[in-house]
């Protein structure tokens, strides 16, 4: 199996060298990743200048060919698919993330943005992350994502698989179960804090403003809050359209306003 590695807190973080420990006994392990830290990018790509991409020695032994890039996550993803290796990947990995993704904030994450686009090109894929501490727990996560890896491997079905995977912030022993969830709600929006110096004012934009929700469960979030794992399948297909009826009343609507019948 030939894995590509990649996240979006860039080459040198802790949790990419941890799962990769991992994901080297289980496959071919590629590493394309961003050279600096690109957390928020979601899947933003960079169209308006071409990006550098340096080959860099492994921290660990036993590992394929690394790559650092000066771009976004999802930049690596199809910088490596279409021009790093020649023989096509057989699943994506991204992480481990430093902090959770959950609910629709994971629109918002470099991590799940570099998974789904290995799985717009069609490759199983599967996002990382680890409830943000002081001392994150990478050890869990690592072994999950390399279990999990040999699982997407032995399916045979023709629609690839799209994972966004959490964990809490504890020790294998203390975790309570694994769940599989959906998206919980939104859980933050963005402060933005104001900068004067001089004549001139800066704007700091910070995603921490907590948005008081619900938990419900059988959501992400919630599986979080209660020390457990969650593992959510989500089908982008899925998610541009919905038989809801207020969808028919908004497409009734442009029709009207097109005069069409």
């Amino acid at each position: 199996m030939r894995i590509l590695l990649t996240n979006d807190d860039g080459i040198q973080s802790p949790g990419l060298w941890a799962v990769a420990n991992a994901l080297k006994e289980v496959g071919d392990l590629t590493i394309v990743a961003p050279d600096r830290d690109q957390s928020g990018m979601a899947s933003a790509m960079t169209l308006l200048r071409p990006l550098l991409v340096e080959e860099i020695p492994p921290r660990i032994p036993n590992i394929g060919r690394v790559f650092a890039v000066d771009g976004t996550p999802a930049d690596c993803v199809i910088i490596a698919t279409e021009q790093i290796v020649d023989e096509p990947f057989d699943l994506v990995v991204s992480g481990i993330n430093q902090g959770a993704n959950m609910g629709i904030d994971v629109f918002n994450s470099g991590t799940f943005g570099a998974a789904m686009h290995g799985y717009f090109r069609g490759i199983n894929a599967i996002a990382l992350s680890v409830y943000y501490t002081d001392e994150i727990k990478y050890e869990p996560a690592a072994l999950i994502g390399a279990g999990l890896a040999q699982s997407v491997a032995s399916l045979r079905t023709e629609q690839s698989v799209l994972l966004n995977v959490n964990l809490p912030a504890c020790d294998t022993e203390v975790i309570q179960g694994v769940d599989s969830t959906v998206l919980g709600r939104k859980a933050f929006l963005e402060n933005v804090e104001k900068i004067q110096k001089g004549r001139r004012s800066y704007y700091w934009i910070h995603h921490n403003k907590l948005v008081d929700s619900e938990i419900v469960e059988g959501t992400d979030v919630w599986s979080i809050k209660n020390n457990r794992v969650s593992i959510t399948n989500i089908e982008p297909e899925l998610l541009m359209g919905s038989s809801d009826t207020r969808m028919d009343i908004f497409r009734k609507s442009a029709m009207r306003s097109l005069g069409i019948s």
